[in-house]
């Protein structure tokens, strides 16, 4: 009998963790190699380059999005409106830039892929497991344009 989690490739912090903006693989984005996807995501949010160059000396993911997190007040204005379209291109970069990866998410196969997070319901599932999931969803439609 199968289950719903035989559907599902969860990502946060498991198996399939190279999905996670946090997992350690470099990703060159417009000119510049950063540590993480996740320093990446974190410095398109400014055009002030002393913060852009402090996520990119992050010493981790976490440290990235801390940084971010205190510079909130100068998140660029259009921000909202892009963040999907910066987190795709990231993605993508990400993607084609690390063969194990695209094997890891070739191996997903058809089954829904899911940022497990507890707390984030705009990228990932959230709380109650009800969230937008758009960064499982970016994962999805990647991995369609490389099966077709």
């Amino acid at each position: 009998m199968e289950t719903e989690a035989d559907n599902k490739i969860f990502f946060y912090e498991r198996e399939f963790y190279v999905f996670s903006n946090f997992s350690s693989f470099a990703v060159e984005y417009n000119g510049c190699l950063w540590p993480t996807s996740e320093h990446a995501y974190q410095a398109q949010k400014f055009t002030d380059k002393n913060i852009v160059d402090e996520i990119l000396k992050a010493g981790s993911s976490y440290d990235a999005f801390k940084i971010a997190r205190a510079h909130e007040q100068d998140i660029r204005a259009d921000w909202q409106s892009i963040r999907v379209d910066v987190m795709e291109k990231i993605v993508r970069a990400k993607l084609e830039q690390h063969e194990y990866i695209r094997k890891m998410l070739l191996e997903t196969g058809t089954r829904e892929i899911i940022e497990d997070s507890p707390l984030d319901s705009f990228w990932g599932w959230g709380p109650n497991k009800d969230g937008e999931n758009q960064l499982g969803k970016i994962w999805m439609k990647l991995r369609e344009e490389i099966i077709s």
